[in-house]
């Protein structure tokens, strides 16, 4: 094999591929990014069994072939490469010689062949979203996934597709988090969970432009996200998800609308008067337009008031200021507006139209 391709070029594809390379493996050839040139095009892929990404990248083919070699070492090298071409030639015995300007280094690799090449996926069922759209509703939920592996269905979102919506769920057992989005074209009914890790590593890939568009395609076992010369295949979570219908109300006894900003800064705030690891809420009494937020630990306490409209019985109320923090900064709206029942039910945090709903379990301030 003998390509050429620009330093630039290289780097970005590595870059994209690196992150399905498994860190914890006993398999050598997972450790690998395979490099396939046996086309008119030069394919880089890396693939953990789980997780398996392969991007195209422009370059010029002179002798066909392909090599698997390891990812860290290749990864660091190419990228202190000088800005210019690399040519990159293997010879019978699995030799990899990379040059570019002054630079020559030779790497051993191993037989392509030996690669696990990434599971075909047939391409009958798929939806259609943007880079932007897809990339904000990964922001607007994963802080919500458990990082536990105690419950498996938690590490992964529910992506729901039902009467030409998408509907995206996260949880960790103190909190949920769903986006809905509208599908331009009409598909049948389907229920699928995707890995966190998934989703993470593809927001980070994505260019976010709004233009540009994001092909799903699923089975009964994996998805592929295709997207700028890119797929990414990953299984999918096995399961039956939670019954999130019935843990979502529009029963409420107080309606509180708020400024995002002024009540983020306040809880924000708050947070600096608790140690990591303390598990001290804030507590927010509501009464006619007036949220009084108050906090207390063995560094100090805060007391701040913030105008608010408010509908409906006085109410008192502790959280976890953390959870309504990553809720607000999610939400890009200038004002939010809460709806509660009481000071052990749920809060939700939504819009008119229910495109977010954000429930946090509230904390028992009482007994702390």
């Amino acid at each position: 094999m003998k390509i050429i391709c620009s330093k630039s070029d290289l780097v970005k594809g590595v870059g994209i591929v690196s992150k399905a390379v498994s860190s914890k493996t006993t398999m050598p050839i997972l450790e690998c990014i395979l490099i396939d040139a046996t086309t008119d095009i030069i394919k880089l892929t890396a693939n953990d069994m789980e997780l398996g990404i392969q991007t195209i990248i422009e370059g010029d083919i002179r002798e066909r072939g392909m090599i698997a070699i390891n990812a860290k070492t290749f990864s660091e090298f190419v990228r202190k490469l000088p800005d210019n071409d690399v040519t990159i030639e293997t010879d019978d015995n699995l030799q990899m010689k990379i040059t570019c300007e002054k630079v020559v280094l030779n790497i051993s690799g191993k037989p392509g062949e030996e690669f696990s090449y990434l599971p075909v996926i047939e391409k009958q069922n798929s939806i259609e979203i943007s880079q932007f759209t897809l990339k904000e509703v990964i922001r607007q939920t994963i802080f919500s996934i458990s990082d536990s592996e105690n419950n498996k269905l938690m590490t992964g979102e529910l992506f729901e597709i039902k009467d030409g919506m998408l509907r995206v769920v996260s949880l960790d057992g103190h909190r949920i988090s769903i986006r809905r989005i509208p599908l331009h074209d009409e598909v049948e009914d389907k229920k699928m969970i995707v890995p966190g890790k998934t989703l993470m590593e593809i927001s980070k890939i994505l260019s976010g432009e709004a233009e540009n568009m994001v092909h799903i395609f699923y089975t009964s076992n994996h998805v592929l996200f295709e997207f700028d010369n890119t797929i990414v295949v990953s299984r999918l979570i096995e399961g039956e998800y939670f019954k999130i219908d019935q843990m979502l109300s529009s029963d409420y006894e107080t309606k509180v609308r708020v400024n995002k900003k002024e009540l983020l800064n306040c809880i924000d705030r708050s947070t600096l008067l608790i140690k990591e690891g303390d598990k001290k809420p804030i507590i927010i009494d509501i009464s006619d337009e007036m949220m009084d937020l108050k906090i207390k630990s063995q560094i100090g306490s805060m007391d701040e008031n913030i105008y608010a409209s408010k509908e409906g019985k006085d109410l008192m109320i502790g959280f976890n200021p953390k959870f309504l923090i990553d809720a607000l900064r999610n939400i890009d709206e200038e004002e939010v507006t809460l709806y509660l029942m009481n000071a052990k039910a749920p809060c939700f945090i939504k819009d008119e139209e229910e495109s977010y709903i954000y429930l946090i379990l509230p904390v028992n301030f009482n007994a702390i």
